[in-house]
């Protein structure tokens, strides 16, 4: 039987090493390739960065080379490498906290959809196989003293390496570092090693921060005795919508047939989102920080905009399509719809987003609060798009009906991406017109923002969740509407028209917040009426507090 002969530890490590760089790296590679120049020079740097990182690998290993971690570390980094390289190289992803973050709070439908034997092919070429063997050879240790100084030799020799080419390309390898942040963000190991530190960091620190409440002060203004009636406001939450796509925002193909044909409807032409993925988003449009100073550690721990709703004695409820609310809806009523059994709308463990409307027509009937019900979609959710409509409304094929998006032609994965809308459009054309149709008795109205965007295949990018200073603008740049019923104009003093007339002034999800309070007359020190978008098209304020013309 053949027999693997022992070999010493430096030799494991550095072998793992050169392994890991040129296995496991094949996106940092290619994208390295593609920024610089195939002459002598580019290639000189190509070689030194190469160099530096395997030097780097080998420095670290062998700090960790120690009888009872050795194996099962390395173990674990063949596994975990597997993974995250399969993930890059098949959606273009790079792995920061937040991707960490984002895959931590992932649910199961989510996960399944990600699932494929290419994966399975990953995992077991990258992954077994080089345990395997790692496990079958003999590792000889020298006795601890002799063993200490192998490791001082071997980490000196590493980091002289390091310093010397780094030295001999210091203009060029400044100049690359400087200029392409992402690369960092594409080295395997050290992009989730460190991507994982910094969400623990996260985790520590908001577990140690206390809860802290906001806008305990608010109240309804004054104006809210003259309604006649209880009111509607429904708050759509979007997945994945990105504005370029919309038939509606001047997208050439039409998207968006039947809202085309919504009387009163606003499309507003300029809006960007707080992050590129739910985990960051979410919570941050729910905020009053905004996203120069979001912090998810602080946003875990303190009241958002529903629990100020809250404070003002509005009723409000979430009802639930996707992966949860990310903590913004901890604090009040939530309908998960997401594992309803119905016979139509559900069907292999996730259901149509219709489905958030089931049973709307009879809470309008039965509603004695004014209320805020927030709707939150599974939208157009990757990579499976198909998965996210009926056939029925599969209006562009062919559609590419795998989660390896990039063994898919672009036109498909666009056809796919676009029926979802068809299908948004749909659902969000319904409520308007079930919201419509109960405006005699009920003052009603929707606002719908799309938590992120979505990478088609532009720049090698899929899905989303590319770090937002790198991110282009198709995973930022999102659809937002609103619609609202003639007595709620009248009841709320909103004036559509002023809102058509500015519905291309730039916007982002940091404004959600002011506006929601702004539309809905809430008075508090948390109102900030500069980032409240119906401020110039409705009632005046006056120190804080709103007042009608």
């Amino acid at each position: 039987m053949f027999k693997i002969k022992a070999v010493r530890p430096e030799w494991v490590t550095l072998i793992a090493s050169v392994l890991l760089l040129a296995g496991y790296n094949a996106v940092l590679w290619q994208h390295l390739f593609d920024i610089t120049a195939s002459d002598a020079r580019g290639i000189g740097m190509r070689v030194a960065f190469g160099v530096m990182i395997a030097c780097a690998f080998n420095l670290i290993l062998t700090l960790l080379a120690f009888r009872p971690l050795f194996k099962p570390l390395l173990t674990l980094i063949f596994m975990i490498s597997a993974g995250v390289a399969y993930f890059m190289s098949q959606y273009g992803v790079l792995i920061d906290a937040a991707m960490l973050r984002n895959f931590a709070e992932t649910n199961a439908t989510e996960v399944r959809d990600l699932l494929s034997l290419k994966l399975l092919a990953y995992n077991l070429l990258l992954g077994v196989l080089p345990s395997f063997i790692l496990w079958k050879t003999p590792i000889s240790y020298r006795r601890w003293h002799r063993e200490l100084f192998s490791k001082v030799l071997v980490v000196g020799a590493s980091a002289v390496v390091i310093g010397g080419v780094a030295l001999l390309n210091y203009q060029g390898l400044s100049s690359l570092f400087r200029n392409h942040h992402e690369l960092r963000l594409m080295v395997v190991p050290s992009n989730y090693i460190g991507a994982s530190f910094g969400y623990v960091r996260e985790q520590v620190k908001s577990a140690q921060q206390p809860f802290a409440k906001l806008g305990e002060d608010a109240q309804r203004n004054p104006s809210w005795q003259t309604h006649g009636r209880k009111s509607l406001t429904v708050l759509v939450v979007g997945e994945s919508a990105r504005a370029e796509n919309f038939g509606i925002l001047g997208y050439g193909r039409d998207t968006t047939p039947k809202l085309d044909k919504e009387a009163g409807l606003i499309a507003f032409t300029d809006v960007h989102s707080c992050g590129t993925e739910t985990a960051v988003s979410v919570p941050c449009m729910f905020s009053n920080m905004g996203r120069k100073d979001y912090d998810a550690s602080k946003a875990k721990n303190e009241e958002g905009l529903l629990d100020v709703l809250k404070h003002a004695g509005l009723d409000v409820i979430w009802r639930d399509n996707q992966s949860g609310c990310k903590g913004t809806c901890d604090r009040v009523t939530l309908e998960d719809v997401s594992n309803f059994k119905d016979p139509v709308l559900c069907a292999n463990s996730e259901c149509r987003d219709e489905i958030l409307l089931q049973g709307l027509q009879h809470f309008i009937d039965t509603l004695d609060k004014d209320t805020v019900l927030v709707l939150h979609q599974m939208g157009s959710h990757g990579p499976e798009y198909f998965k996210r409509y009926p056939k029925e409304y599969e209006r562009f094929t062919p559609v590419c009906e795998s989660n390896a998006l990039n063994t898919c032609s672009r036109e498909s994965i666009v056809n796919g991406y676009d029926n979802t809308l068809v299908y948004t459009d749909h659902v969000l054309s319904t409520l308007i017109d079930l919201l419509r149709n109960n405006q005699d008795k009920v003052d009603t109205a929707m606002l719908y923002l799309s938590d992120h965007g979505e990478s088609l295949g532009e720049y090698n990018l899929f899905l989303h969740g590319t770090p937002y200073m790198l991110a282009p603008d198709q995973q930022k740049h999102v659809a937002m509407l609103a619609w609202f019923s003639d007595s709620y104009q009248k009841a709320f003093s909103v004036d559509t028209h002023c809102l058509q007339l500015s519905r291309e002034k730039p916007l982002s999800q940091d404004n959600l917040f002011h506006s929601m309070l702004g539309l809905l007359e809430v008075n508090s020190k948390v109102y900030n009426p500069d980032l409240d978008l119906f401020t110039g098209c409705r009632g005046a304020v006056v120190d804080g507090v709103l007042a009608k013309d």
